[in-house]
């Protein structure tokens, strides 16, 4: 499965993965916290999510991929023992309770990373996504041992006019942000299609940023003036 990428993790996978529960997971561990319950977002995906740096060297791939698939098995044996004991369970120890590693960015990594991935897809029972840019699919089509794992490849398109509408209203109403002001959430609605274009990561991009602008001013709903201010807070062109 490939689509494009840009700014940071792409939303759709962090949803489907649980990302954000995740982390505050970690964050409250971190702390000195009792650990809590595992979020049940991550327990239902069993989903290892990473995202490569741009110079992911050999050794730090190869300690990177278990890492984070091991991170969720870890964390589904804490759900169902109490405690983690790879020895007692050797599941997690060799990341046999991730079912589905994504990897965003992965135009970031070059051949050898790349066949690493191969070859730990290889040894594993598990699922492997690659999120890039268009035309990845091109690039690993010229190894054919990798090319001859992939199931198949999809283009994230932009959203049309009725799916953006979808999104903002459904994202609105869960946030507690819509107004009964037909118009002017209409033309708010409007003012994020023209800055976006449709681009589904750029929306994400756009959406956190409004609900931060109305935290910070106290504000109840969304407006034409809330998303320019979203626009110009994060340097989006006209």
């Amino acid at each position: 499965m490939l689509g494009p990428t840009w700014g940071r993790q792409d939303p759709l996978a962090r949803h489907y993965a649980g990302a954000s529960q995740w982390e505050q997971w970690q964050r409250d561990l971190g702390e000195d916290r009792e650990p809590g319950p595992i979020p049940e977002q991550v327990l239902q995906a069993r989903t290892a999510l990473w995202t490569p740096t741009v110079t992911a060297s050999p050794r730090q791939v190869d300690q990177a991929l278990p890492r984070a698939c091991q991170q969720i098995s870890y964390a589904i044996d804490y759900h169902h023992h109490g405690r983690v004991d790879p020895f007692v369970h050797p599941d997690s120890r060799s990341s046999g309770l991730t079912e589905l590693l994504i990897i965003d960015e992965a135009d970031r990594l070059k051949t050898t990373g790349l066949e690493q991935v191969r070859d730990y897809y290889d040894r594993h029972t598990i699922g492997v996504i690659l999120i890039g840019m268009p035309g990845i699919d091109k690039r690993l089509a010229r190894y054919p041992q990798l090319y001859s794992r992939v199931g198949f490849a999809h283009e994230y398109r932009q959203l049309t006019p009725e799916e953006l509408t979808a999104v903002l209203n459904r994202r609105w109403h869960t946030d507690g942000l819509a107004t009964d002001d037909e118009f002017t959430q209409a033309v708010a609605i409007a003012t994020v299609a023209r800055i976006t274009g449709g681009n589904f990561r750029l929306v994400d991009r756009l959406l956190t940023q409004i609900k931060r602008i109305l935290t910070i001013n106290q504000l109840a709903t969304v407006t034409p003036e809330v998303v320019e201010a979203a626009r110009e807070s994060l340097l989006i062109g006209h």
